[in-house]
């Protein structure tokens, strides 16, 4: 059933505009002035899921773009109305009424059209891919296969909502040392560029002997505003053949396996790692997803190549006929705490429960690192911003210096 944009007039005479799904123009006009609107404009469209920072991107579908929020706020929507018994169908319907998003109200309707003609809402939801993830469809087929997509869809709502909060405060523990780095560099730039020229300006005039850090500190300053634009350019050059060194395979291994040996924030990306296969591993399993799919779900989710070798060995360990702890022992990324309580999982037969104690474990590790890592750089970043303006005062004034003992 196609999809229409439509702008009407309501009974008061006020402009509304809407969405509305129906089998043609004519039948979308009367269902519309059946429910009480006059329509005005009635045009087909389609829905789209193409987020911001994909092709065809513009201004507006930056603004117009489908967010995380928004799609798990729909999630626990259709949740409770599923629970309190409404149908499929009616329980999209009434979330396009609801929803104040236009491009997820299309999404919605194209979903609702696709389950109209006789396809499963996990088909429905594997035509958006680029909004609905491969753990989402997974488990919707879950609940759908079990009968209980309810409390499925309960289940990925909170999923959804704990990696958001999770991601939120990582990026607000470290905004501040991003935001005093960046200030910091504006500043410097500022004062090499434009403040020390003009204040060195008398010295170089006087053709004396200055001293070192003075020389250093004029040297410094002419090559800072002199080529300033190939500064720029080779930090352009270099993250661009950053970014295209890792995606070769070659290279986003060697990539990866800094980011997991780098000191200090390679223990934090380890245990990112682990927590995000815990909690995606367990969310999955606790949906009736088997093993084995779960796996290849979480191997894409983990994003390393490294450990996705690992998850790679330990499918082929698990469809011999292995454990999982046994599959995972082979890794020197999944420490002996962590297979321990994988162990005591399986044995226990509450192995998604033992996943998500290890995920809040290790994701309470992480914050409290990142905690610990942002306090330490503040005062690190404020010495070295006074070690460098320190340098700059001395430079120029010791000259000054020099020349009140010659006048003595």
């Amino acid at each position: 059933m196609p999809v229409y944009e439509y702008t009407a007039l309501d009974r008061a005479g006020k402009n509304v505009a809407g969405i509305i799904d129906a089998d043609s123009t004519v039948a979308a006009r009367q269902k519309l002035r059946a429910s009480g609107k006059y329509p005005v404009e009635v045009q087909e469209t389609e829905a789209r899921s193409t987020p911001a920072g994909a092709a065809g991107f513009t201004l507006p579908s930056f603004f117009n773009r489908v967010r995380p929020d928004d799609i798990h706020a729909l999630t626990r929507q259709l949740a409770t109305l599923l629970n309190a018994g409404i149908p499929l169908v009616g329980a999209l319907d009434a979330l396009m009424e609801q929803t104040a998003s236009p491009p997820l109200k299309k999404i919605i309707a194209q979903v609702k059209e696709s389950v109209n003609e006789g396809n499963s809402l996990t088909n429905a939801l594997k035509k958006h891919p680029k909004l609905f993830s491969g753990i989402y469809i997974n488990m919707v087929r879950a609940g759908e296969a079990s009968g209980s997509l309810d409390v499925v869809l309960e289940r990925l709502a909170d999923f959804g909502e704990h990696q958001q909060a999770l991601k939120g405060r990582f990026q607000a523990a470290l905004i501040y040392p991003l935001f005093m780095a960046v200030i910091g560099a504006g500043v410097l730039f500022f004062l090499l560029s434009f403040v020390v020229p003009n204040l060195t300006q008398i010295f170089t005039e006087m053709k004396q002997v200055l001293p070192l850090p003075t020389t250093l500190l004029i040297g410094f300053s002419t090559f800072m505003r002199s080529y300033w634009w190939l500064i720029l350019l080779l930090i352009i050059g270099v993250i661009l053949a950053l970014k295209e060194f890792v995606k070769r395979p070659g290279g986003r291994s060697v990539w990866d396996g800094i980011k997991l040996r780098a000191p200090l924030f390679g223990q934090i990306n380890r245990k990112i790692a682990l927590a995000r296969f815990g909690r995606t591993l367990g969310s999955l399993l606790q949906s009736g997803v088997p093993l084995i799919t779960s796996l290849e779900i979480v191997r894409n989710i983990v994003n390393n190549v490294l450990i996705g070798e690992v998850i790679d060995g330990a499918m082929e360990d698990i469809q011999a006929g292995k454990s999982l702890n046994f599959a995972l022992a082979r890794s020197a990324w999944f420490p002996p705490v962590f297979r321990q309580m994988v162990a005591v999982g399986e044995q226990s037969g509450d192995l998604e429960k033992m996943l998500h104690k290890i995920a809040d474990a290790y994701e309470r590790e992480v914050e409290n690192r990142i905690t610990g890592l942002t306090a330490l750089i503040e005062p690190i970043m404020i010495l070295l911003m006074a070690v460098i303006v320190g340098f700059i005062v001395i430079s120029i004034l010791l000259p000054i210096f020099e020349m009140n003992q010659m006048v003595g």
